[in-house]
């Protein structure tokens, strides 16, 4: 049986766009990613909302660092198969002040704990698949904000660099899948996946494992 471990945000944990919890298993993208791979393979979901990639929180909380958690999961869960990495959307948060570049390269942080954990079937690295985030959107509550619309337009305007930067960082050094092509976030809150996305990407992310992994 092959194992893959989901390490990602909200969007991986199954945060429902209109606020009201999470979504039931078989409507994320991981639960769709399992059945439609089949009994062949453990998909292990590992999201959790607020995630960033290597930032303290000081608002939210320390403990949704994506880098300091990661090494620690790696290890609970090997052998691993193949690790997909789902993050850099909470990177855009003002708080913290990145470039889409400098998000880019924080995931090349994460690959590269994978990269080194031996964690893998033989001690040795297990394959990686970073999923590029789609564009986000300024929600509707957010425009009867003035305030808060050319925030919401930065982090917008950076979120939609992710394909160029998150491509020209990681090329070569892992799998890559842009889900900006496949996908979009939810007009309820510009951040979130709707069940159409999730099953679309947890569709699309099994054809790509099939075809070119494992």
């Amino acid at each position: 049986m092959k194992t893959i471990l989901c390490y990602g945000d909200s969007n991986t944990w199954g945060y429902n766009p209109d606020g009201t919890g999470r979504y039931p298993k078989h409507i994320r993208w991981t639960g769709v990613l399992q059945s439609e791979l089949g009994d062949g393979y453990d998909v292990i979901p590992e999201g959790l909302n607020g995630r960033t990639t290597v930032w303290n929180d000081p608002v939210r909380g320390e403990y949704r660092n994506g880098k300091t958690y990661l090494l620690p999961c790696l290890h609970t869960h090997k052998p691993i198969d193949l690790v997909i990495l789902f993050l850099g959307s909470n990177d855009l948060k003002y708080r913290f002040s990145v470039t889409s570049h400098e998000i880019a390269q924080s995931v090349e942080m994460l690959v590269n704990i994978i990269k080194k954990s031996e964690t893998g079937p033989n001690m040795d690295s297990p394959e990686i698949l970073v999923i590029i985030p789609p564009p986000i959107l300024i929600p509707e509550e957010a425009r009867k904000l003035d305030h808060l619309i050319p925030e919401y337009e930065k982090a917008v305007e950076k979120s939609k660099h992710f394909p160029q930067e998150f491509t020209a960082v990681l090329r070569g050094q892992c799998h890559l899948i842009d889900s900006s092509k496949l996908i979009k976030t939810s007009e309820i809150d510009g951040m979130h996946l709707d069940p159409k996305s999730h099953a679309i990407l947890g569709k699309e992310v099994a054809k790509y494992i099939k075809q070119y992994i494992c």
